[in-house]
């Protein structure tokens, strides 16, 4: 598999005119925030971006980051810009071919910044132990529409939380299904490359995350995603796909399920860009100055992370009230709006 990832994305593919889904292909607006920066990025950098998310999450600045899958280096290179001349930002790849072209416009990204913080490896996402990273090193650590690509996702996440800092976020858009993918899909070269084969059943995810360390897995947004080619479309038959932002927490005490034990945050208004609310989650956009009921875990991921100072915390852990309301284990994804075929991205 790592062979016909690195032909396709590095051969095969030009430009992501060249998608024959919107897997790899993020159609989301872009937000008004991120404009500016990705202006900053070379046009061909920018031309080679198979992402299926935005990996940009809050409260960056002075962090080291490190990119799993980098390819050309566009998020990379918008993430130098977040975390700043104080920052680091780490991308690594297998494919020589992208390498070669976020490597050749490095420089160009320094003069614009002002500064140079972004550095690359070439080498395996299931293998960072083989790159020189210090462990626990990491704050965060982001991936777009990269680990579906992988044969070993459990290595992929075992060394993601060998890598972060205790308190150390992992941010990742990648691609899902409603049900586990069949061989012939999974095997088949398009399908594959496009980042639907090696899709995850959204419930395989969450059970290879709690295996590995993360204990709840959440869901900061998605959206179903579109086959241009007629064809693939037809071979892909009833499965759907998602495209899907997690964020996932290196921490301790974190519990498999949400649990109520009568606490509650308030959020300052303080983190930058963000003065009105924080979105935590899909379920959790915290108004600025209200009380919010927050489960036990939400309390330990904004208590025990580079959000604590930026939130009053309300209560403790000294009695528990069972689970909390509305939490449940159906499909989290909106499926509402799925079209089996779609218009092209790019």
């Amino acid at each position: 598999m790592h062979e016909l990832v690195q032909e396709y994305y590095g051969r095969t593919l030009q430009s992501s005119g060249d998608l024959k889904t919107s897997a790899c292909c993020d159609t989301t607006e872009v937000p008004e925030w991120l404009r500016p920066l990705l202006v900053n990025i070379h046009p061909e950098v920018a031309a080679r971006y198979y992402g299926c998310g935005l990996v940009c999450p809050a409260l960056l600045e002075g962090c080291r980051v490190l990119d799993l899958g980098c390819g050309s280096g566009r998020d990379a290179y918008a993430l130098a810009q977040l975390v700043g001349e104080r920052g680091e930002v780490i991308g690594v790849d297998m494919t020589p071919e992208q390498l070669e072209v976020a490597e050749r416009h490095r420089t160009f990204h320094a003069k614009r910044f002002g500064f140079a913080n972004v550095n690359f490896r070439e080498g395996y996402i299931e293998q960072l132990d083989d790159l020189d990273l210090e462990p626990a090193s990491f704050d965060v650590i982001v991936s777009n529409c990269v680990v579906n690509l992988s044969p070993d996702k459990d290595a992929v996440l075992r060394g993601v939380h060998r890598f972060l800092k205790p308190g150390g976020e992992l941010y990742f858009a990648d691609v899902y299904a409603d049900r586990r993918v069949p061989d012939a899909l999974r095997n088949d070269p398009v399908l594959y490359g496009e980042c639907l084969g090696g899709a995850l059943y959204w419930n395989d995810f969450y059970r290879l995350a709690h295996r590995t360390g993360f204990a709840d897995p959440r869901l900061v947004n998605d959206r179903p995603l579109g086959i241009t080619d007629a064809r693939l479309a037809e071979r892909v038959g009833g499965l759907r796909f998602v495209s899907a932002t997690y964020r996932l927490f290196k921490l301790d005490g974190l519990e498999s399920a949400c649990e109520d034990y009568g606490q509650a945050v308030i959020y300052r208004g303080s983190v930058p860009g963000h003065p009105d609310r924080f979105v935590l989650d899909k379920h959790h956009s915290i108004e600025a100055g209200r009380v919010f009921p927050v489960c036990g875990n939400t309390w330990r991921m904004l208590n025990g992370t580079r959000f604590k100072a930026h939130f009053e915390f309300i209560g403790d852990f000294s009695r528990h009230y069972g689970l909390f309301e509305g939490c449940g284990g159906e499909l989290p994804f909106d499926l509402a709006n799925d079209t089996r075929v779609s218009s092209s991205c790019c």
